[in-house]
């Protein structure tokens, strides 16, 4: 009975305060908004109480009253969001204010620098030294993101691997920047080339151009003249293709001989223009400098020239023996650090440079942990880093994901990184590559637009059979296998240098057919007039017959129109009533329907 009256108390009380409210009783002991003015008639009968505590809400709202403040509601402030914002990719403008941003403060990109140090050094203030020193410089890095509001790469923030690297520097006489062909200028780090100067004045600097056979000789040869105006030695190398040529040779499967230079002057002036076939090693290749094709009195501002021709493992390796000139730091022996970012083929380069799997590989960023040295022959030494992650600037985390720095397995969200691939590929090359059919803009839209990653993912479920447990396309799963051939090279981009557009370096997308919106060839002169539709002779024969007609009751003729005829003269029945289906004299009798349907049997 006790919670039968404690409940009936509870009743009447919210009863009481509902019909209060009812009546227009007002409850002045609120603080929700600014617009109550203390004024007027309610503000002589207002029942003042002490207030000591408040929520934040409400001291927010004090305080703004107290000062006088005015809220005023924004209207017609609409922002339409584009379609570009849902798929993480930034707009024409954006992307042009933050290249511009990113110029501007490129010279605050530095890597940390061992502190000085010699013989009297103890090893304890020189660990201490070393941790004082990266401490201050990932802090500059830090106060750089949010000062300047820029998006850095995940750089390295493990003291360790860093002095793996100043080991390398230091006891290596030609530092080998290993940078991917497809963006060379993202994987080049421009002060880790000051750096090496600063520790001798003897070393030597050098970019080798690693998975170069994905590129044509004419990207070659942009890239080549580029980083001769940077004044930076470059060769091109491919570790695949070299290791696939050589292992070639052993089975007896030997290359043709190399020719002469006046051989290759020729094929190179006969197949001016011509691109090389992708993942092919060129013999007959000339050796081109950055001067020309730009006049005959254009010259470099070097005393070297970069070659624009795919090396060999003997080329490259004399190439090394030949850059340097000064006193190497061991006695007779040349020691060439391979420096870079992960999975650009540090590892791979050594392997096929020995012919032999002297250190492990794998397709995952950050694989290998540790330097060490081997020796290709007496007097060469090979010095292999940690594959080290450096500060660069970027414009968001999916554009690292495309390039390999961050792992795909890791990815959390699949939209953006797709929405790069679908931008930088093109429709016709995106088909042409897994044979799918991705859903045509709407009349609406533009017909030239990239396809979305939603399109793209579904088209690519369906086709490898990728569905969930409601049936749909698992587009997380599809996105992981597309994104991982786009950083092996079989959806193929390269970003051009300085000073190129974009769309007039990929000439390996001209290889692929472009198609109509019917599905037709475009690029094909044999196929652009409008393609004839094979019709099934059963259907023709059925809707094109003139004994086609509806089984029901009803006239024939309406309107002077027959149905399978067209028009026609207005027909007399032969029984004289309104049932034209009866074709005989008795009306209580009608035609079998077998016999209607007859000519289907057929």
């Amino acid at each position: 009975m006790a919670k039968k009256k404690a409940g009936g108390a509870l009743g009447r009380a919210l009863i009481k305060e509902r019909l209060q409210a009812s009546r227009g009783n007002k409850r002045f002991d609120t603080w929700l908004h600014t617009s109550e003015l203390n004024d007027g008639y309610d503000w002589g009968r207002l029942n003042l109480q002490s207030v000591t505590e408040q929520s934040s809400m409400d001291d927010f709202l004090a305080t703004a009253e107290l000062a006088g403040t005015e809220f005023v509601a924004e209207k017609l402030n609409i922002k339409f969001v584009p379609a570009d914002a849902r798929a993480g990719l930034l707009s024409a403008e954006e992307t042009k204010r933050l290249k511009n941003l990113h110029e501007d403060n490129k010279h605050f990109l530095r890597i940390p620098r061992r502190p000085q140090w010699d013989q009297s050094t103890s090893s304890e203030a020189l660990q201490q030294a070393e941790r004082d020193s990266f401490l201050e410089w990932r802090r500059e890095l830090a106060r750089l993101e949010e000062e300047q509001k820029l998006l850095l790469t995940p750089f390295e923030r493990n003291l360790e691997f860093w002095r793996q690297l100043w080991r390398v520097i230091e006891r290596s006489d030609v530092v080998v920047q290993i940078v991917d062909a497809r963006n060379p200028s993202l994987f080049r780090c421009p002060d880790l080339e000051a750096y090496v100067r600063e520790v001798s004045p003897h070393k030597v600097n050098m970019l080798l151009v690693n998975k170069a056979d994905l590129l044509t000789r004419e990207q070659r040869r942009a890239w080549a003249a580029h980083f001769d105006r940077e004044g930076l030695r470059t060769v091109f190398w491919s570790a695949l293709a070299e290791s696939d040529r050589l292992d070639a040779e052993e089975k007896g499967m030997g290359a043709e001989p190399p020719q002469s230079e006046e051989s290759e002057q020729e094929d190179g002036d006969h197949h001016e223009g011509e691109d090389e076939p992708k993942g092919e090693i060129s013999e007959e290749e000339e050796w081109l400098t950055c001067s020309e094709g730009e006049g005959e009195g254009a010259t470099s501002q070097s005393t070297f020239r970069n070659s624009s021709r795919l090396l060999h493992k003997d080329q490259l390796l004399e190439t090394f023996k030949e850059v340097h000139s000064g006193p190497p730091c061991k006695e007779g022996q040349l020691t060439v650090g391979l420096v870079g970012y992960p999975n650009v083929g540090k590892s791979s380069t050594i392997n096929t440079i020995l012919r032999d799997k002297k250190v492990s590989v794998s397709a995952t960023p950050g694989h290998t942990k540790h330097f060490q040295t081997l020796f290709v022959e007496p007097g060469l030494c090979l010095c292999d880093c940690p594959g080290l992650v450096m500060p660069s600037f970027v414009s968001t985390r999916a554009e690292m994901i495309c390039c390999g720095i961050l792992p795909i397995d890791q990815m959390r969200d699949h939209v953006p990184a797709t929405s790069i691939v679908c931008q930088t590929i093109p429709r016709h090359v995106l088909e042409g590559t897994y044979g799918i059919n991705i859903i045509r803009p709407r009349e609406d839209e533009d017909p030239d637009r990239p396809p979305t990653s939603e399109e793209f993912l579904m088209a690519y479920g369906y086709m490898r059979g990728f569905m969930t447990s409601h049936g749909q396309p698992d587009q997380p799963r599809s996105a992981r296998y597309i994104l991982k051939d786009y950083v092996n090279g079989k959806l193929l981009y390269c970003h051009p240098p300085p000073g190129i557009h974009d769309d007039h370096f990929q000439p390996q997308h001209r290889t692929f057919p472009r198609r109509d919106l019917d599905g037709g060839d475009l690029s094909s002169t044999s196929n652009k007039h409008k393609v004839k539709r094979i019709e099934n002779p059963v259907d023709k024969n059925f809707f094109h017959g003139d004994n086609v007609r509806a089984l029901c009751k009803g006239v024939q003729s309406v309107m002077a129109y027959k149905p399978g005829c067209g028009i026609v003269a207005a027909e007399k029945t032969q029984t004289g009533d309104n049932k034209p289906w009866k074709k005989h004299g008795n009306r209580k009798k009608k035609e079998k329907v077998r016999r209607l349907t007859k000519h289907l049997d057929a």
